[in-house]
């Protein structure tokens, strides 16, 4: 078990399975000299499959992130304050990089560069891993905009609209397609860096520690929306919040094989 204070950055939390590798059906469906036509029918085939992700948004593993990050939130909303005075205290100038690396625009710029990649090389796992991080990303900003509209709470700068961090929650839904397709070697790395966007979104003051953790849930169940069903549990991680809303962290449980 890992714990960590509030005052240590932010209270961040991933649950996650392992590997899953799908190849698209346009790969299955035409051969390498109609290569050409695959685009458009690959392209369409993804938006398509877009809608089966947000029914699986219903799954029991996504709605229990949502429901512990909403939680998580609400215990952790009356601290919001004193975090925001904290963080945003620190003259740590590297924070600011994590509004482009958190952005909707180079998430969904990526994912699509990996998408296309895949194509051009003719790879059906990198085409898989760039159509997974593209619907992700849909889900995810959905998911995001929906909440800040019936919310619509202040940020703490004082423009609109705070929760849930929608750079938090893209960064999350990145981070958790690449720990199902890789493993935890890629994973780690991949939360960490998310984890570090959330941080630097209260540090520049444009979240509050509610809107980052709860956007990590969002992030969360949208990586595992498109890739449901698929992997085999090695490791479960879940948000834990210290007694009296003083602090939070992330367990960490071995499952087996």
């Amino acid at each position: 078990m890992l714990s960590v204070r509030t005052r240590c950055l932010c209270t961040t939390f991933a649950m996650a399975t392992a590997f899953h590798c799908a190849t698209p059906a346009a790969a299955q469906t035409f051969a390498p000299s109609t290569s050409i036509p695959q685009a458009p029918r690959a392209f369409a085939g993804l938006f398509q499959d877009t809608v089966t992700d947000f029914r699986n948004l219903a799954s029991k593993d996504t709605l229990t992130v949502l429901a512990v990050g909403g939680l998580m939130a609400a215990t952790l909303h009356k601290v919001d304050q004193p975090a925001t005075t904290m963080m945003s205290g620190s003259n740590a100038g590297f924070y600011s990089s994590g509004e482009t690396i958190g952005s909707a625009r180079l998430q969904f710029g990526a994912a699509l560069a990996t998408l296309a990649a895949g194509h051009l090389t003719g790879s059906p796992k990198i085409t898989a891993v760039g159509s997974d991080l593209v619907r992700a990303n849909i889900v995810a900003q959905t998911l995001t905009l929906g909440t800040k509209m019936a919310v619509r709470r202040g940020r703490p700068d004082g423009t609109e609209f705070s929760f849930p961090s929608g750079h938090t929650s893209v960064s999350f839904a990145a981070a958790t397609v690449l720990q199902r397709h890789f493993g935890w070697k890629t994973g780690v790395p991949a939360y960490a860096m998310a984890s570090f966007v959330a941080a630097s979104r209260i540090h520049e003051k444009r979240h509050f520690l509610s809107d980052v953790t709860f956007g990590a849930a969002v992030g969360i169940a949208s990586g595992w929306a498109v890739t449901v069903g698929h992997g085999k549990a090695q490791m479960s991680v879940a948000p834990i919040a210290a007694p009296g809303g003083g602090g939070g962290g992330i367990g960490f449980t071995w499952t087996g094989q």
